[in-house]
């Protein structure tokens, strides 16, 4: 199915607004992305113009770019989000379970949500058989932490018109590809629905920092501007704000204080809560099963 059958086209302001528990009036969902960049293969990102404008096979600048974020700047997001009382969503290449498993366990001794990422960083597009990827994906993490990964975020958001089957029949209930709202909506697969999630392109340190070139500080000023909008809205409607980041980027000395500042910021709102993938995915199944309430008159 194309996305348009997936995914009718809904006005948000045709909606009924969702309601989150208590006086909660917004979801800030951050996300940590952690990948396995095989040397082997052509890097998927590349900072520095290779000679000659010329990619070479072994890449080592790049590879060793995304190495120091495993080795150095996982640990100073991590320590961040500690001291907050942050617990994330972990994005996560399930190979990050074999090849970098120090990191995998500090993630799930912490709590953290283990969200699928594919096995390792390379496009669905690329795989050579996608099915056996994604199950072999979840085999991974399941087995590693014990339990069934509900979420999945495609590398570099990448599907085919068949990934969504793919996922569901797998056991994935929500999928954070599909950045087209505010709010959770329901994708028809051949498996059942599945949620999309509200992911996140433009608060996210690849496209603000290595596409866009911004400076650092661009990081902090669009999340700012990003919150004052959809605080104020969510006066009427729940919003959720996703925040994605990955250790060799954000986590370097001259970024991570950007990304201190906006969740120490954040961390004072009122009306704010701090939730990962599924516990998005609970309330919003949770509110769906329960009958709308009449006013008492």
């Amino acid at each position: 199915m194309i996305p348009s059958q997936r995914l009718p086209y809904s006005a948000i302001v045709d909606r009924p607004p969702l309601k989150l528990p208590g006086d909660a009036r917004m979801i800030v969902w951050p996300i940590v992305n952690v990948e396995v960049w095989d040397i082997n293969r052509p890097m998927p990102r590349q900072v520095l113009p290779p000679p000659t404008n010329t990619t070479h096979t072994p890449d080592l600048p790049h590879w060793a770019w995304h190495e120091y974020g495993n080795r150095v700047g996982f640990w100073r997001l991590k320590e961040a989000l500690d001291n907050l009382g942050i617990t994330p969503t972990l994005s996560i290449n399930a190979r990050v379970c074999i090849d970098y498993e120090r990191i995998a366990r500090a993630a799930r001794d912490s709590g953290w949500e283990f969200m699928g990422h594919s096995y390792d960083q390379r496009p669905i597009h690329l795989e050579p058989d996608q099915r056996a990827t994604i199950q072999k994906a979840v085999s991974v993490i399941r087995e590693y932490t014990g339990k069934q990964p509900v979420g999945w975020l495609g590398p570099g958001l990448t599907e085919t018109l068949y990934t969504p089957d793919l996922l569901a029949e797998a056991g994935i209930r929500y999928i954070a590809d599909w950045v087209i709202d505010d709010e959770p909506c329901e994708i028809q697969t051949a498996h059942g629905r599945v949620l999309s999630m509200p992911y996140t392109v433009e608060l996210n340190d690849i496209s603000i920092m290595m596409v866009g070139h911004h400076p650092a500080a661009e990081f902090e000023t669009r999340c700012m501007d990003y919150f004052e909008r959809v605080y104020a809205e969510s006066q009427k409607r729940m919003k959720v704000m996703a925040i994605a980041v990955h250790p060799y980027i954000s986590g370097v000395p001259h970024r991570i204080k950007y990304f201190e500042r906006v969740f120490e910021f954040l961390k004072k709102q009122e009306g704010v809560l701090f939730w990962t993938g599924e516990q998005i995915l609970d309330w919003y199944e949770r509110s769906r099963s329960q009958p709308p309430q009449s006013d008492a008159r």
